[in-house]
């Protein structure tokens, strides 16, 4: 059910389009002639993070902004066909240290973009979820009716932000599409995430450090997110309806330390890191989605394997390891 021909000249804003997701999906809308304004957290040395290599398309505007100015987001929506809001404070670990900044930039960032949509009749809105809402899986797959847990106080302000968009679609009638995205990686991911520790690591020695090896993951390149994302938008039911983008398989982070070991021709020492440890009532131990409801609805399916991924994504790495400074903090 692949449609996206429909996108062509339609105007999108898509939001914290500077980061990992968000810019492979700008450069995908972008394939498909869309025409896209990119909001990009304002900063003092203005950049646009990574839509460096896209930013002379004719067809991308960029905005430097922040999705907590109400007035600045009202301005940006007008005339907008669709919204991929991915705006969002995303490290687990500093949702620990810093709540209040998550509630400001998730929840109500969100319900500022809904607000804007709601007085100029965007046709489609498409929030960007998480897994980590479902917290520990009680029952797997986790499928869209797995009960939410909220083990940390971003998967908190996630789970807020999407009752906000539910109320905001049943009491006014606003198009609203959830996507879940589960573990993605790719290209351009912070250090943040485990992938992405383990290969810049790998790439400076032979010697790693990783906190719970144990943990399970569902992880998804970011090219079949991007098109899980254009699929909710274009084939997506607009009731607030919530879709997980999952790949459906799941590793172990150990496992996948191995993985890229293999793929990297290495022999890698892994040595536990207890800073690197998530406080043991936040720990989410496994998550494995179900695609089910995306197959049968949006007519999405992930492209690309999990060991297809990790080989595109070793090989960026190669290339561009010198724009990372160090060897990441994750928490896995």
């Amino acid at each position: 059910m692949n449609n996206f021909h429909k996108l062509h000249n339609k105007n999108i804003l898509v939001t914290g389009a500077g980061g990992f997701i968000a810019s492979h999906l700008v450069e995908m809308l972008l394939n498909n002639g869309a025409k896209v304004k990119a909001l990009v957290k304002y900063n003092s040395n203005s950049s646009i993070g990574w839509l460096e290599e896209t930013s002379t398309n004719e067809n991308l505007s960029i905005v430097h902004g922040d999705v907590r100015d109400p007035f600045q987001i009202d301005k940006l929506v007008e005339n907008i066909d669709i919204i991929f809001h991915l705006a969002a404070l995303i490290g687990i670990p500093y949702s620990y240290a810093a709540p209040q900044s998550y509630v400001d930039t998730n929840l109500v960032g969100t319900m500022n973009i809904l607000e804007a949509a709601k007085s100029h009749k965007t046709s489609k809105i498409v929030l960007t979820s998480t897994s980590e809402v479902y917290g520990t899986a009680i029952k797997v797959p986790i499928d869209e009716n797995h009960p939410l847990q909220a083990q940390s106080p971003y998967s908190a302000t996630k789970i807020a932000a999407d009752m906000m968009g539910k109320a905001y679609s049943c009491s006014f009638g606003l198009p609203i599409t959830i996507v879940r995205p589960f573990n993605t990686f790719g290209p351009r991911q912070s250090l943040r995430a485990v992938i992405p520790t383990i290969i810049t690591q790998a790439l400076k020695g032979k010697s790693i450090k990783l906190g719970d090896t144990r943990p399970i993951r569902d992880f998804n390149f970011v090219l079949n997110t991007c098109e899980g994302f254009i699929a909710a938008a274009l084939n997506g039911k607009s009731n607030a309806e919530i879709y997980n983008i999952a790949s459906g398989e799941e590793h172990t982070i150990g496992e996948t330390a191995c993985l890229i070991a293999e793929i990297m021709g290495a022999k890698l020492e892994i040595n536990h890191d207890p800073q690197r440890d998530r406080p043991s009532d936040s720990e989410v131990m496994r998550l494995l989605g179900d695609n089910t409801k995306a197959k049968n609805e949006l007519g999405w399916l992930p492209k690309y394997s999990f060991k297809e991924g990790l080989t595109q994504t070793i090989q960026w790495f190669e290339k561009n390891i010198d724009k990372y400074k160090d060897i990441g903090t994750y928490k896995s």
